[in-house]
C-alpha cells in the first residue's frame, strides 16, 4: 500500500513537471535538439504524431526531464522509457538510439536536458559526501528516476532564467549547482560522484572513453587500453560494461558507425570511403555491421534519408 508521504511527492512531481512544461512551451519552440543561451543547458521539442525512427547520436553526460510526451532511449541493449516526469541520468559519455513514440502539433514532446559538469560535480562531492562515498552497489549506464519535485523545480529555475535580461549571467550558475547537488544527494548521486572521483573504477571508465572519443578509428588491443587506466584486462572489461552496457569494442563499433553515416548524410563520402576513414578494412564486414545497428545496409540507409529530405 503507497505511503501518504509518497502519494503527496508523487503530486508535487507532477505539479513541477507541469510547471516545468509551460516553461518549456515558451522557451523550446526549435524543433528538433536546440542549445539554450545558457551554457550547458538544451532543449527538446518533436511535434509529430507518427513515432520517429531511431536517431543515433552521442548522449554526453547529461540529466534530463521529459516534461510532456515520451521517448524511448536504447543504450547497448538497454532501453528505457522517458516520459512525464521522470528524469534521466546519464553519468558517462554514451553512443545511443533515441526514439519519440509519444508527440503531437498540439502536446509536443519538451524535455530538457542539463549538461554534467565534472568540474562542478567534483568541487560539490566532498560537500555533499563529508565522510566519503558510500560502497557502491550496482551499477548501470543511465538511470531513469521517479520525478524528484525539488530537483524538477531547480531545473525549472535553470530555464526560468531566460524569462529576465541578466538572469542567465547572474544567477544560472547557482542554479546549475543546485542541480548538482540534488542529484548527488538522489538515490543515483553515489554514482554520478564516483565518474569524477580520482582513482575510482567509474572515473577509470571515463578515461578510457575519452580516449576511444578521439581515437576510435584505432585498431584497439584490450590490454594496452586496460593498462593505460591502470586496471587489469578482465577488471577492466568488468566495469566498462557496468557503466556502459556495452563491452570497449561494442563502444567502438558504435563510434565507428555513428561517425560513419555522419560522413555519408553529410555527402562527404561514399560508404567505402567513410567505411575507411573510421577503421574498418572489410567492406561486407562494415555493411554487416552497419545494417545491424541502423537496420538497413548503407546504400539503402542513404537513399532512404535522401527520400526523406525530398518529400
Amino acid at each position: 500500500m503507497m505511503l501518504r508521504s509518497d502519494e503527496a511527492k508523487i503530486e508535487q512531481a507532477s505539479a513541477a513537471t507541469a510547471r516545468l512544461a509551460r516553461l518549456l512551451g515558451r522557451h523550446a519552440w526549435q524543433e528538433g535538439t536546440s542549445e539554450a543561451p545558457i551554457p550547458g543547458l538544451y532543449f527538446n521539442r518533436y511535434s509529430s504524431e507518427q513515432p520517429s525512427e531511431y536517431k543515433h547520436t552521442m548522449y554526453w553526460p547529461t540529466v534530463g526531464i521529459a516534461a510532456q510526451g515520451k521517448k524511448v532511449i536504447k543504450i547497448g541493449d538497454n532501453v528505457s522509457e522517458y516520459s512525464g516526469s521522470r528524469i534521466l541520468v546519464a553519468p558517462v559519455a554514451l553512443p545511443v538510439g533515441i526514439q519519440t513514440i509519444q508527440a503531437s502539433p498540439t502536446e509536443p514532446f519538451l524535455g530538457v536536458g542539463v549538461y554534467l559538469d565534472p568540474q562542478k560535480i567534483a568541487a560539490l562531492v566532498p560537500q555533499v559526501y563529508p565522510d566519503g562515498l558510500p560502497s557502491v552497489g550496482g551499477r548501470s549506464a543511465n538511470y531513469v528516476l521517479d520525478g524528484d519535485p525539488a530537483l524538477i523545480d531547480a531545473v525549472a529555475r535553470l530555464v526560468s532564467c531566460l524569462d529576465e535580461p541578466g538572469d542567465g549571467r547572474l544567477l544560472a550558475s547557482l542554479a546549475e549547482n543546485e542541480i548538482f547537488i540534488r542529484l548527488l544527494r538522489s538515490p543515483i548521486g553515489v554514482y554520478v560522484a564516483e565518474t569524477v572521483l580520482n582513482g575510482s573504477d567509474a572515473q577509470r571508465v571515463a578515461k578510457a572513453i575519452d580516449w576511444l572519443r578521439d581515437h576510435f578509428a584505432e585498431s584497439l588491443k584490450m590490454a594496452d587500453l586496460a593498462d593505460m587506466v591502470h586496471l587489469s584486462e578482465s577488471s577492466f572489461r568488468e566495469y566498462f560494461k557496468s557503466v556502459t552496457s556495452m563491452s570497449p569494442l561494442q563502444y567502438q563499433k558504435a563510434l565507428r558507425l555513428q561517425e560513419a553515416r555522419r560522413l555519408m548524410l553529410a555527402g562527404e563520402r561514399d560508404a567505402t570511403a567513410a567505411c575507411r576513414l573510421v577503421g574498418y578494412i572489410s567492406d561486407s564486414q562494415f555493411s554487416r555491421d552497419y545494417s545491424r545497428f541502423f537496420g538497413s545496409p548503407p546504400s539503402r540507409d542513404l537513399a532512404k534519408w535522401r527520400t526523406g529530405r525530398s518529400s
